[in-house]
């Protein structure tokens, strides 16, 4: 199932999916002693097969312990397993209705003031956010309709001191039309609202499908990022060598910037036991 689809159906709610599976022979699980360097987490829809206690242990088992993409439902079972929730979604309305229009910004607004206290009394810190899609809009009518819709909640934002991040998408393979496909467009929504309290997911995999020159960018730009995501180019799967980006270099990029915030693997698994991908993602991310 596709992330949207699974955004869609679990925002608060939460359903267990399927994962495809390839023939690659499961090997056992076992724990490793990791660097320090990444601060590592998962996106909760891409082990949707598993449920979240499931996912707990796995992760644990691996050696961190954060999960993304995880609604007030089941804050309450990471916090009796001591796993942080390292994105914070629910708020959305989904993938395509966000803040760049303007009919939106009433449901968006209330979403968000109901929501930024939740993840603040929880004791978290990241709740995510979209554009939406263009739908004919220009990039600067979207642009000037999202501060005005942010504007209203970024004061509650730094009230709590919950951090809003918009993610940046592909429109060449996932996520046609979606408006915050470029660096470009999140870094002048970043400029526009001027908060420390808003930053941009910067999504390695789309990015470097819509964009590319991964490395650079992050250098150039990583004030603005307060989270990112992988995964394998092409096919959104595993991010070893049979895929095109180099995540050792990517993750030395990271670190060398300073940043202290979470890498969130969010690729589909296929092999046949995922936690072997995830493993095996880990191991590659840990420099």
């Amino acid at each position: 199932m596709k992330r949207r689809n699974f955004i869609k159906n679990t925002s608060i709610a939460g359903v267990a999916l399927g994962t495809g599976c390839s023939a690659k022979a499961a090997t056992p699980l076992t724990k490793f002693g990791l660097k320090g360097n990444i601060n590592h987490s998962i996106s909760r829809w891409c082990f949707g097969k598993y449920s979240l206690e499931e996912l707990i242990a796995g992760v644990k088992e691996i050696g961190f312990s954060a999960i993304d993409l995880i609604g007030p439902k089941d804050w309450e079972t990471l916090k009796k397993h001591g796993i942080d929730s390292s994105m914070c979604n629910g708020a959305e309305i989904n993938l395509v209705d966000g803040f760049n229009d303007k009919k939106f910004h009433d449901q968006l607004v209330k979403n968000y003031t109901e929501m930024i206290p939740l993840v603040a009394k929880a004791g978290y810190k990241n709740l995510i956010c979209f554009s939406g899609n263009r739908r004919g809009m220009s990039d600067e009518q979207g642009l000037a309709n999202a501060v005005v819709g942010l504007k209203k909640i970024i004061g509650l934002a730094e009230k709590h001191g919950v951090v809003l991040q918009m993610e940046l998408f592909n429109t060449k393979v996932n996520h046609p039309d979606y408006m915050c496909s470029s660096t470009a467009w999140g870094v002048a929504l970043c400029d526009a609202l001027g908060s420390d309290n808003f930053k941009l997911l910067y999504d390695i995999y789309h990015m470097q499908i819509e964009e590319g020159n991964i490395i650079q960018t992050i250098r150039d730009y990583h004030s603005y990022f307060g989270h990112y995501h992988t995964a394998g180019v092409p096919g959104r799967n595993e991010i070893g060598d049979t895929q095109e980006l180099n995540y050792p270099a990517i993750m030395k990029a990271i670190k060398a910037t300073g940043f202290k915030g979470y890498v969130a693997q969010e690729f589909v698994p296929t092999y046949e036991n995922p936690f072997d991908s995830l493993r095996e993602a880990v191991e590659i991310c840990d420099i």
